[in-house]
């Protein structure tokens, strides 16, 4: 398997530390994350990075044992790029001094940094009239540069914005040139990475190969199962699984009667039709809402859905027969986040990244060919294996299904009347050409009946509530701003042609405080 160079990203706690690895990975260099506490000497001897990135994180460098890297990473000879405490802690480490912040040197938003020192730094040339807009978060600021550093860029608050060692290739900012508030961010990735002579050999197509090659040394002839749930990580798992071991691969696709309008069809469809990959449809759509009758708790909504799943899934599986391993979706921000910062166990991940406890209880080993990989790359990916574009850019579909768009009680009737307005509500959007424009976009029909009127009659029907989102990532998401035209259109269209919905409804809740789901 090729061996990619790589660059180390050492996590000192931002919030924001996902965000550079996926600008690195934008630029097609591999990249990891990992906790300062995990990067030992000899993990760094093992690791071998071409470079190095100290990221920001919320501790202060002045208080005692406060989050260091190793000394040894300074001796790697390799470049190094420090951000926001990661520019404190190397201005420490190296002999510079930093200070508590006040008020008058903290900085927190937009800030402009100038540009100071002579002539143009290769990794900082970027400003704009010497003058460029950056994101700033910090408190504690640099008071005394280091030993073999210079100053290139100043803000108010830091005096100290950008700082560089050019014969050591360490470099340092006080801001975030990761997020977007930082509109030239990218380009001092850019440099950084040409500068550590990165040459961008990190593609799907090589991903691809190097997984298949993969996949086949650690499965060799035994059997898989993968639970596919219909969305684009188990499928596009599966379909890589499958170009790498053929009917090896048996999935187990359980239908549990909150999908959305002929999704199982499809699913099925693409599966056995296109791409010829052993399939058990479990329709077990009776199971799950029978259980579900009379239930209107969330929670309880999901526990039962999820228990549900596993037991199905084990049992169909075991058709299968002499399986030794199960294969997952699981992406990198899954396996980040299973390591906390304080390097205890971070909360769960979602049901739908994880079949929790199936592999303890079936004696079963994991495959997670996408376990390296972002969202947006294993869309690519996807590209790469030819699954259908239509597929691989649908929104994102909650594990529960339609039960959490449904709050209250379920009954078959308003799940019936809920996939009716969701398909007229999304052809809208396709429609109108806003598909690829919004994160997610649903309908979610209330626990509550209002009066109407229709022709000449009085009508006493459910209401429901039209969701759509903006977002990168999930974690945070603005509502989409549609017309006034195009929302009178789809109220007309859902009330004429849904029977059973007489009053429409659209959710302007960000999140937060919201959250996108409404269960």
């Amino acid at each position: 398997m090729t061996q990619h160079d790589r660059l180390l990203i050492i996590d000192f706690g931002s919030q924001v530390t996902q965000l550079i690895a996926r600008r690195l990975r934008e630029l097609n260099v591999y990249c990891e994350i990992h906790p300062y506490q995990a990067v030992t000497d000899a993990f760094l001897a093992d690791f071998a990075p071409r470079a190095v990135i100290f990221s920001g994180g919320p501790d202060s460098v002045m208080r005692e044992g406060s989050p260091r890297p190793p000394r040894a990473v300074y001796d790697l000879g390799v470049p190094i790029l420090g951000i926001c405490y990661g520019q404190q802690v190397m201005m420490q480490d190296l002999g510079g001094r930093v200070e508590a912040g006040e008020h008058a040197t903290a900085e927190f938003g937009r800030a402009y940094v100038e540009q100071a020192g002579e002539g143009d730094d290769f990794l900082f040339g970027w400003f704009l009239e010497g003058r460029e807009q950056v994101w700033m978060s910090h408190g504690d600021h640099v008071a005394e540069i280091a030993p073999g550093f210079q100053v290139l860029g100043t803000s108010p608050g830091a005096p100290f914005a950008i700082t560089a060692d050019p014969a050591r290739r360490f470099y340092a900012v006080q801001f975030h040139p990761e997020v977007h508030h930082t509109p030239n961010g990218r380009t001092l990735y850019e440099n950084f990475v040409r500068l550590a002579g990165f040459t961008g050999d990190w593609t799907m197509g090589a991903y691809r190969e190097e997984a298949i090659a993969k996949i086949r040394a650690q499965v060799g002839d035994a059997k898989v199962i993968c639970g596919l749930s219909g969305g684009v990580d188990s499928s596009v798992a599966a379909v890589l699984i499958h170009e790498a071991i053929g009917d090896q691969l048996t999935c187990v696709f359980v239908d549990h009667g909150l999908l959305r309008q002929n999704e199982a069809q499809e699913v099925v469809s693409m599966f056995r039709d296109h791409y010829n990959i052993p399939l058990i449809h479990a329709d077990e759509s009776e199971l799950f809402l029978g259980a579900l009758e009379g239930v209107s708790d969330p929670e309880v909504k999901r526990k039962t859905i999820g228990k549900l799943f596993i037991d199905v899934f084990q049992k169909h599986a075991a058709e299968v027969g002499g399986a030794e391993f199960l294969a997952q979706g699981t992406l990198y921000p899954d396996v980040i986040e299973s390591v906390s910062f304080s390097g205890g166990p971070s909360v769960t991940i979602k049901s739908h990244h994880n079949v929790g406890g199936l592999p303890e209880k079936m004696g079963l080993k994991l495959v997670e060919p996408l376990r390296e990989l972002f969202k947006d790359e294993v869309r690519a990916l996807g590209h790469e294996l030819g699954l259908p574009a239509s597929f691989i850019g649908r929104h994102p579909f909650p594990g529960p299904g339609l039960a959490i768009r449904c709050p209250g009680e379920i009954t078959r009737e308003k799940l019936e009347i809920l996939r009716k307005a969701d398909a007229v509500y999304i052809d809208q959007i396709r429609k109108h050409g806003l598909y690829d424009e919004i994160w997610q976009a649903f309908v979610a029909i209330l626990p509550v009946r209002t009066v109407g009127v229709m022709g000449d009659g009085r009508t006493y029907d459910y209401a429901c509530a039209l969701r759509a989102v903006t977002s990168v990532d999930g974690m945070t998401a603005d509502y989409y701003p549609f017309t006034h035209e195009f929302l009178g259109e789809t109220a007309t269209r859902i009330i004429n042609e849904v029977k059973g919905i007489n009053r429409v409804t659209y959710d302007i809740t960000s999140k937060p405080p919201g959250t996108i789901e409404w269960e």
